[in-house]
């Protein structure tokens, strides 16, 4: 698109143009907030830490993090990758499903958008609902539905809420708070927004003027629809947000 085809668009829809997704705050916010129930001075796992992104959050725990640590941040270069990856500062590097630990030895886990890269996930909560005591705290995000990233490190596109409901029961936790992270409008609104570079990346294609008019206007439709939304969640959203309690 040319500078003028930007302008004109600029003038006709200013900010009411863009879809506001807030996926990643959102799932933030939540984490942040949650992590603040678990009484200070608790051991907390970070399982699967990646860059240890979430220990900011971690300030009144006992913070120990883990992870496979064989991604590198370019991974096999299909879908989408990081560029750059540094895990030089974990404390444990072992397979999710067999971190060497003792049995009981965690009051609470986290275990942060990294199901979907575990071959055997219900293996890896098996293994965590081991790593903690009666009574500790189990804290998982990971997608409902998403794009291929982290390839070739990336086994599932995502978990509905009765993935957890069946097997978080059956390892012998209580569900304290179970939540959708947006709704149908807003997942669709943020894959409208990767349209232009998936199309330069696998068509070698570019929006026309006129297609990125229609987008707008879509993506107005998708916000009108999206603040209206009664329930949508059901049927797609970006991920699901778990805090358990071990029995």
């Amino acid at each position: 698109m040319n500078n003028l085809s930007k302008k004109i668009l600029s003038r006709l829809y200013g900010q009411n143009g863009r879809v506001s997704t807030m996926n990643l705050i959102d799932r933030e916010r939540w984490l942040d907030q949650t992590l603040r129930k678990i009484p200070s001075g608790c051991r907390i796992l970070d399982a699967g830490a990646g860059e240890l992104k979430y220990k900011k959050f971690c300030q009144h725990l006992n913070y120990v993090s883990q992870d496979f640590a064989q991604y590198d941040g370019k991974g096999n270069g299909a879908g989408l990758q990081m560029k750059n990856w540094d895990q030089s500062r974990l404390d444990i590097v072992s397979d999710i499903t067999a971190i060497p630990e003792p049995d009981g030895s965690f009051d609470a886990i986290m275990c942060i958008e990294v199901l979907e890269h575990v071959p055997h996930p219900v293996n890896a909560l098996e293994e965590l609902a081991r790593l903690l005591h009666p009574g500790g705290y189990l804290v998982v995000t990971a997608p409902f539905a998403s794009l291929t990233h982290f390839a070739p490190y990336f086994y599932q596109t995502g978990y509905s809420r009765y993935f957890y409901q069946y097997w978080l029961e059956r390892l012998g936790f209580e569900i304290l708070d179970l939540q959708e992270n947006g709704n149908f409008f807003e997942y669709l609104g943020q894959e409208l927004k990767r349209l232009e570079f998936v199309a330069e990346r696998y068509a070698s294609g570019h929006l026309s003027l006129l297609e990125t008019l229609a987008l707008n206007v879509m993506k107005g439709a998708l916000r009108r629809f999206s603040s209206r939304d009664r329930g949508s969640k059901e049927l797609l959203c970006f991920g699901l947000h778990v805090f358990a309690k071990k029995k």
